[in-house]
């Protein structure tokens, strides 16, 4: 499949699939998007439990802007993390070498640490920095077998258009099987049929503002 370097609204890139019409995030931005749905939404909601360590989740582990912009607010906030990307399809090197998030996010203190999320094995737990840890599991969302271990889930998936597979009754309980009590998921997506389906399996569904350009997201709450 055909892929594509775009430059998004805010100035940072993103991976465009012209086949699908998909990207791996916001074309009004990718930067906003991810603070504004994973932090702000979600890693700044569960760290209000007073949690010694945080462990994520994150599915679609992607272009790493997730976890580099995990690693650089959880440096900020003093927390210890501990990161799972799991991806199916991993980002090749030479893309990784066109994405502008270090700049953009004027981490340049930081640029070893966004190579070293790319470049350590998968399938191993890595000590990215003193507090923050990452394994990167290279797996289908369907594979996923994990209970009572995550305070908080990226849901970061293509979207229900192209994989609406991956939006299904069957993998939103996976991840409610693999959250803590007091747990939270959240992710970009705001139709019904994905609120309905994280309902059926038990999560508390909220309806949040979502990210510029959208006029909603949601989150779910394993109570």
């Amino acid at each position: 499949m055909k892929r594509e370097i775009l430059i998004t609204k805010d100035g940072s890139t993103t991976i465009h699939l012209p086949d699908w019409n998909e990207q791996y995030h916001s074309t009004n931005g990718a930067i906003q998007e991810a603070y504004h749905v994973f932090i702000d939404a979600g890693l700044d909601k569960v760290i209000e439990n007073n949690i010694d360590v945080v462990s994520i989740l994150e599915i679609g582990f992607g272009t790493g802007l997730n976890a580099f912009i995990t690693f650089l607010e959880g440096k900020k906030r003093n927390l210890k993390i501990d990161y799972f990307g799991v991806e199916a399809y991993p980002v090749i090197a030479d893309e990784i070498s066109k994405l502008n998030y270090v700049s953009e996010l004027k981490a340049e203190n930081n640029a070893t640490i966004f190579k070293k999320m790319h470049t350590v094995s998968w399938e191993e737990k890595y000590q990215i920095s003193t507090d923050f840890s990452l394994t990167k599991r290279k797996q289908f969302f369907q594979e996923i077998t994990d209970e009572n271990k995550f305070d908080l889930i990226y849901f970061d998936a293509f979207g229900a258009t192209n994989q609406p597979e991956l939006w299904t009754v069957e993998i939103f309980n996976k991840m409610f099987v693999a959250l803590k009590q007091n747990g939270i998921l959240t992710t970009y997506s705001a139709k019904g049929s994905v609120r309905r389906a994280m309902q059926e399996v038990g999560f508390a569904v909220e309806r949040l503002p979502g990210p510029i350009g959208k006029r909603e997201m949601l989150r779910g709450s394993k109570k």
